[in-house]
């Protein structure tokens, strides 16, 4: 591999406060060498090609913590081949992927058949998770210890929640004891059967059974509860309402150490999108109203939320053309995260760099990986994006193998034109 220079670029890396103008020094072995705005192109051999970034912004490399791909298994929704198409199109270069494959990801075999299909098909860094629960049925806990030997970066249930208490306390005391992180969904179930709505007058008004934030909050309270027993590595997947956020508030405050996360979807879109019946949004978790969208970004911006995911769940059309209560849930948003994030900025929302921190050191920190950042001798996991760059989400045009985005025909402003892996350039627009 040749030495690279990416110069004149706009240089935001929050790992290490760094937002200037100036290049960044890639070596021969797709490593950090130097950045900043004193990197010269003198400090490098005569052998290095120059990339000139025209004084677009240089990030590192986006983390997805909340994937699906459909293999094995469901390979007719998305692959390794297309979701990688598809993250560096958006500037992703690490994904952690869910473990609601055919067969789900719960015991060694699956494990090594994931990483070993991945390495030989996946463009991008993976980082598969396992189920904490076999079959997700939320009744006997997997072999955490075996499952993290093997590579598995986490465990989740994807969108079912551990609802035995009991269980749930000996989940989080064996986490504990080995140091694996802990992603939940919360939903109360009872609270949630059969619901595909936000409980509000939008769900009335369409015929359509609602869910309460309530059953969101108690799932919260519960675990958070138990984490003040038994302290582990916790996540929470993503939160959907200010009723959550209060009770995080209350925890944090009171020193529980736990992380949380939010989709894109919940901050971008709110339950007045849904329209008449449109399937592309029904969502888990749900659309909840502007009040609480607006709240959720408040909690980014006080550090009540550490991270942003796209949640993306590729469907194919004939399952979520049904009718609303019927159709497949879920929506791809892997390609449009970062710049459906930035509206978050153009609209004076949040600063670019907390949106930065969300999206990169925040979710490595979480995952405890050596990603999300551009220090010296790190990987070189590079997105360049043009911020003023406009563009409208077609559907045909984005390279997920399912096209049921929730945001089709929506103008957007700030686009990834290049993105490095390794230093190699893995995608430039």
């Amino acid at each position: 591999m040749k030495e690279k220079i990416l110069k004149n670029c706009r240089i935001i890396d929050p790992s290490q406060k760094i937002n200037e103008i100036g290049g960044i020094l890639i070596d021969d072995n797709g490593k950090i060498k130097d950045l900043g705005k004193n990197v010269k192109i003198s400090k490098s051999s005569t052998r290095t090609e120059e990339i000139d970034c025209d004084k677009r912004i240089a990030i590192p490399g986006i983390i997805d913590m909340n994937v699906f791909v459909g293999e094995p298994g469901f390979e007719y929704k998305e692959n390794f081949r297309t979701l990688s198409q598809a993250a560096l199109a958006g500037g992703v270069t690490s994904i952690v992927t869910m473990p609601n494959t055919k067969p789900i990801i719960d015991n060694v075999s699956m494990v090594d058949f994931i990483i070993r299909r991945g390495r030989d098909k996946a463009k991008v860094n993976l980082f598969p998770c396992a189920s904490i629960t076999r079959q997700k049925e939320g009744n006997q806990m997997t072999e955490f210890g075996l499952l993290k030997e093997r590579g598995i970066i986490g465990f989740s249930d994807v969108n079912k929640t551990i609802q035995n208490t009991e269980l749930m306390s000996r989940i989080m005391n064996y986490a504990s004891d080995i140091d694996v992180l802990i992603m939940q969904h919360a939903e109360d179930y009872e609270l949630a059967r059969n619901s595909c709505i936000n409980q509000s007058e939008v769900a009335t008004r369409l015929g359509l059974q609602g869910v309460s934030d309530i059953a969101e909050k108690i799932i919260i309270e519960r675990d958070l509860s138990l984490l003040s027993e038994y302290p582990c590595r916790y996540h929470i997947n993503q939160i959907s309402s200010k009723n959550s956020l209060d009770v995080i508030k209350k925890n944090k405050s009171n020193g529980i150490k736990f992380s949380t996360g939010v989709s894109i979807n919940n901050l971008s879109l709110n339950q007045n999108d849904i329209g008449e019946f449109r399937t592309f949004l029904k969502l888990s978790p749900p659309l909840r109203s502007e009040e609480d969208r607006i709240s959720l970004i408040e909690g980014i911006k006080n550090d009540l939320i550490d991270v942003i995911v796209s949640d993306h769940i590729p469907e194919d059309e004939e399952s979520k053309r049904l009718p609303f209560a019927q159709a497949a849930t879920g929506s791809i948003g892997i390609e449009t995260l970062l710049s459906l994030a930035l509206e978050l900025y153009h609209n004076e929302s949040l600063p670019l760099e907390k949106i930065i921190k969300c999206l990169t050191i925040n979710p490595a920190n979480i995952l405890k990986i050596n990603k999300g950042t551009l220090k010296e001798g790190s990987d070189a996991d590079i997105c360049i994006f043009d911020l003023e760059k406009p563009w409208v989400v077609k559907a045909e045009e984005l390279k997920s193998k399912s096209k049921n985005t929730a945001i089709e025909n929506r103008k957007l402003q700030g686009k990834v034109k290049m993105t490095f892996l390794n230093g190699d350039l893995a995608y430039s627009n």
